[in-house]
This record gives C-alpha cells, sequence and structure tokens, in this order.
C-alpha cells in the first residue's frame, strides 16, 4: 500500500501544515491497515453538511444586494449555532472554481475570496478548472491564503498527484473522509501554460481506487468534485460528472458537486427541476446510494444537508437549498417592475464586512487600470450596432470565436451597451460595453443545425437587441432567411461539424433565440466575457480595421 505525502503545491502553501496532516494521514492509514475499517460508533450522530460551489469571485454583494461572503457568514453561523444546540455536528465544504468572475476579484488574484472564505470556516473544497485560470505559483498563493485543505485526487505531475487527494474529519466520534475530484476537461479549458506537465486523470478511476483506502479509515465518504451534474448521465462533450461517477463508484455516501452550475433539485430520478425557485421544495439526485448536491453558483444559496448516522447507516433526515438574499421581480401598485427578497432577509456579518471593504475599494480603484489599447473607435452606438454590422460588434464576436477556437461567433447585439473609444482603454470602458456579466459559452453542432440557427438569427430585425453581429461566417440573407452561408470561402456541410461561440444568454434562450443550452455539444466556459475581452486586449491591443464588417454580411 503506497501513501504519497510530497504534494509540492499544498506543501509550498503551507510545509508545516502538509507535513503535519501527511505524517498524520500516514499513520492513520497504517493503524487502518491492521483493521477492517474504523471502530464502531456508540450512538446516533447528527451531521450537517453546508456546501457551495462556482462562487466566482463573488465575494461581495451585488447591486441588487444579493449573496456575498458578509450575509453567507451570518447564515452560515445561525446554522452552525441551531445544529450544535441540537446535538449535532457540522462539515462546510465548497464545490471549486473560486476563482474568476468579477474585476474586485480578479485583480487581486481572488484574495478578498479566499481568506473570506477561511473566515466563514470552511474545512475543504475541491479544486475547479478555474483555479487554472492563473500559473501555480498563484494558486500556492490562494492555497495559503485559504488555509484550508483544497483537494484533488486526479490531478498528477511527473507520475504523482499534485495535490493532497482527501482530508480526513472526525464529528462526534464519527471519522469523514473527504475526496477531492477535478474535471478532467480542465486542460482543454484553460491556457495551456498553466498547466505544462500537469495530467488530469479520469476521477471516477482515481475514486474507485482509493475507496478501500478511504473505507478503511472513515465511516462516511464524501467526495467534493468540480465535475458537473448532468441529468441522467447526459453530458454531450463534457467529461463524465456526478451522476455517472456515482453508478460507477460504490462507497459514496455524499457527492457534493460544482461546475455545471445548477440548483441539483430533482423532480424524479432521471428529470431535473431546472426551473427552481428560491425558496422551493429541492430533492438531492440520487444515484447507485450515492446522494449528489450542488448549490447553483455565485453563493445565491448554502446548501444544507441534515444526516443522521446509526447502526453502520447514514440516513439523509432533511435537505435545504437556502437563498442567501436572492430578490425576484414583482409588481408595485403604481404597476412598475420592483424586486423584493424571494424569503427572509439575512443581515451582513459587521465583523466580515469591514474585512472586505479594503478589497472592495481596491478593487473599484483598478477599473481605471488601463488594459489595452484601439487606435480607433468602435462602434457601439444602441441605434447603430441593433441595425447594421459594426466594428464592435465583429470585434467581440471575433474575440469570442477566438477564446473558444470556434468556427463561428455571434453577439446580439442588446448585449452590446456601448462604444470604446479611440486611444488607451481602461476595464471600465471594456465594462461599460459588456456589463451584465455574460459566460462564454460554446456548441458543437453539425452543418445542418448551424444553418438553423444561422436562419434563426437573420430573422431577428434590425432595431431590436436581437439583432445579430458576426464573425467567421460571410452571409447573403434575403428577406430574413440564409441564402447562402461559407466559412473559409467554403459551403456550410451539413454533415460536418462546427463550433458556435456565443454568450450564455443568448444560449439560454435570450432575446427569442433558440436554446442551445440543453444541446448535448453545450459548454460554458465559466468565462465572463467582459474578461474575455480585457484579456484579448491586454495581449493584442486593436487595430480598428481588422474589424471594419465590410461585405461578409449581406443584408438584401
Amino acid at each position: 500500500m503506497k501513501f504519497i505525502v510530497n504534494h509540492s503545491l499544498y506543501a509550498a502553501a503551507s510545509p508545516r501544515l502538509a507535513l503535519r496532516a501527511g505524517s498524520l494521514s500516514a499513520l492513520a492509514l497504517l493503524a487502518a491497515c491492521a483493521t477492517q475499517g474504523p471502530a464502531p460508533v456508540s450512538g446516533p450522530v447528527k451531521l450537517t453538511v453546508l456546501h457551495t460551489n462556482d462562487h466566482h469571485g463573488r465575494f461581495w454583494k451585488n447591486s441588487d444586494g444579493e449573496y456575498g461572503l458578509a450575509a453567507r457568514k451570518t447564515l452560515i453561523d445561525s446554522v452552525r449555532s441551531e445544529v450544535k444546540a441540537a446535538g449535532g455536528h457540522t462539515l462546510l465544504l465548497d464545490g471549486g472554481d473560486v476563482n474568476t468572475g468579477v474585476p474586485e476579484s480578479d485583480t487581486q488574484d481572488a484574495e478578498p475570496d479566499f481568506k473570506g472564505m477561511k473566515l466563514l470556516g470552511y474545512d475543504a473544497m475541491a479544486l475547479g478548472n478555474h483555479e487554472f485560470d492563473k500559473p501555480l505559483p498563484v494558486l500556492a498563493k490562494q492555497m495559503a491564503w485559504a488555509g484550508f485543505p483544497m483537494l484533488s485526487a486526479n490531478i498528477y505531475k511527473d507520475g504523482q498527484r499534485l495535490f493532497k487527494p482527501y482530508e480526513m474529519f472526525e464529528r462526534g466520534g464519527l471519522k469523514i473522509a473527504v475526496l477531492g475530484l477535478t474535471t478532467d476537461d480542465t486542460a482543454k479549458m484553460v491556457d495551456p501554460a498553466n498547466v505544462a506537465g500537469v495530467e488530469f486523470r479520469k476521477p471516477a478511476r482515481e475514486a474507485a481506487a482509493l475507496m478501500p483506502e478511504l473505507k478503511k479509515q472513515a465511516h462516511v465518504v464524501i467526495a467534493a468534485t468540480h465535475m458537473g451534474h448532468y441529468t441522467n448521465g447526459a453530458r454531450g462533450v463534457n467529461a463524465e460528472g456526478d451522476v455517472e461517477m456515482a453508478r460507477q463508484v460504490k462507497g459514496l455516501d455524499l457527492i457534493v458537486g460544482g461546475h455545471s452550475q445548477n440548483p441539483v433539485c430533482m423532480l424524479d430520478q432521471l428529470n431535473r427541476n431546472d426551473a427552481y425557485q428560491p425558496g422551493g421544495a429541492c430533492k438531492p439526485d440520487q444515484q447507485n446510494g450515492t446522494w449528489i448536491v450542488q448549490a447553483h453558483e455565485w453563493g445565491k444559496y448554502v446548501g444544507r444537508a441534515d444526516f443522521e448516522y446509526a447502526g453502520g447507516e447514514l440516513k439523509l433526515v432533511k435537505y435545504t437549498l437556502i437563498p442567501v438574499n436572492l430578490k425576484k421581480t414583482v409588481k408595485a401598485a403604481d404597476g412598475k417592475d420592483q424586486k423584493v427578497f424571494a424569503t427572509s432577509e439575512i443581515a451582513e456579518d459587521a465583523a466580515t464586512l469591514a474585512f472586505l471593504q479594503p478589497f472592495q475599494d481596491k478593487g473599484r480603484a483598478a477599473l481605471d487600470v488601463v488594459v489595452g489599447e484601439s487606435d480607433g473607435k468602435l462602434e457601439g452606438d444602441r441605434a447603430v450596432v441593433r441595425a447594421q454590422p459594426t466594428n464592435l460588434g465583429v470585434f467581440i464576436a471575433s474575440v469570442m470565436q477566438q477564446r473558444a477556437k470556434a468556427d463561428v461567433g455571434i453577439m446580439n447585439s442588446g448585449g452590446i451597451r456601448d462604444s470604446l473609444p479611440a486611444g488607451k482603454l481602461t476595464y471600465k470602458d471594456v465594462l461599460k460595453v459588456q456589463p451584465f456579466g455574460n459566460m462564454l459559452a460554446y456548441v458543437d453542432l453539425s452543418g445542418k443545425e448551424l444553418m438553423d440557427y444561422l436562419n434563426a438569427a437573420a430573422k431577428m430585425s434590425a432595431g431590436s437587441g436581437a439583432f445579430a453581429q458576426f464573425s467567421g461566417v460571410q452571409l447573403v440573407i434575403e428577406a430574413g432567411a440564409v441564402k447562402t452561408a461559407t466559412i473559409k470561402g467554403a459551403a456550410i456541410d451539413p454533415g460536418k461539424t462546427y463550433r458556435l461561440a456565443l454568450n450564455n444568454f443568448q444560449a439560454n434562450g435570450g432575446d427569442g433565440y433558440p436554446k442551445l443550452s440543453n444541446h448535448p455539444g453545450y459548454v460554458n466556459t465559466g468565462f465572463v466575457d467582459a474578461d474575455v475581452m480585457r484579456e484579448y486586449l491586454s495581449k493584442n491591443g486593436i487595430k480598428a480595421a481588422n474589424f471594419a464588417p465590410g461585405e461578409a454580411v449581406v443584408r438584401r
């Protein structure tokens, strides 16, 4: 039996902690080898697992006062107090992707997020693909800020695990193993330079290989994963997710997931409630005896799973998704829309708020930092961009196309809110153009499916927010229908596969477009559109003439 304790990044983040944890784990493992499992627990143990995932830089509440770590702290502290008073115990886990989402966090390498999560008392988290958006030394720094284990069993370098695979916890005599796993799609979703020499192995295989070792030490085995929940295993082009792993690996009691950014609330075993609303009842998925949970994204919810362990069995007593100051739109007495709390308001913890305020102030100041330069104005005036192809529309579609390695890019003009001026450009300029925080997505389509989508786009009337801006494709549109469509001079082949880049708003059916987010070839990259533009500007700048629409799209 081999146990590797030389996890270089974990050790780099906290050498003393890594050595101590590794030594304790090694001793525990040697002791376990002499037995067939941990000693039985006397009497029932109440265990409440709290969980979040896909935080994506949302340490601060949004402009509507929703979510944020300060309100999350109040909620978590309240649940902990309640559970303790009832004689129970808590464990706080996260399903990964703390990084990448809002400029206040991104410009500070997510320091407020990791330090804030430490303040909230997180016990462990899975490493997500966005933890590799920056070079490995940045991740090592983030691990030191966090102070709690950031786990992944399926990431290797030079034949050894690069991170700690699991962590052991004890609650009321109950021994709990938390295993970390990361989607093996990571290598193709991040900058290759950031993961040079790093191998992302199949998570289910690693979990199965470790299971005997974990069962010897733990009464309960939990996987904190960043793999995605795909209903009934219908994952399309994505790597295998939580459902598939639960079906392959026997012995997992609970999967705390992330990556697909859904509230996992099931109508039945084969159908997820994708119309779930805050405050509604939520039944988690269960596959092969394993419960699967996921708490949407951005800290919008804290998931709460109340278990009782007795007689060698773990029983789920109750499950709830608790909204963190989420709001809904209602009609006021004067007929105007107004936003109100969907459930009871949660006060922000004053100490957490005070801790995070300097980071928020520093992040806001970073918006004035120059990120690039353009040699000419890019046109985004509402009256123009919604009526005709413009250089800004082509530019945004091109940037998305390039980042997604797609054949075609498309941008709904309603998502373009301002022009980019000539001269030096700040992050604030970028956010004026793309203020909504939409995510870059792509979908692999057959040529026939792509033609159907292009025809739907061609029907969008000039003057509306749905009016399409294109890149990578040459179109002749007559009477709202595509007469000819070519890519690199060749007609679109109905039997060939093409990749289309777009934003998640449009992919979800926004502006009346056909919904593509349920297509098996759909991938939400998790990259915010404004950050994709900023990244391009910082590397390339803009030569306005390169994005002149010309005759690429002809309407008759």
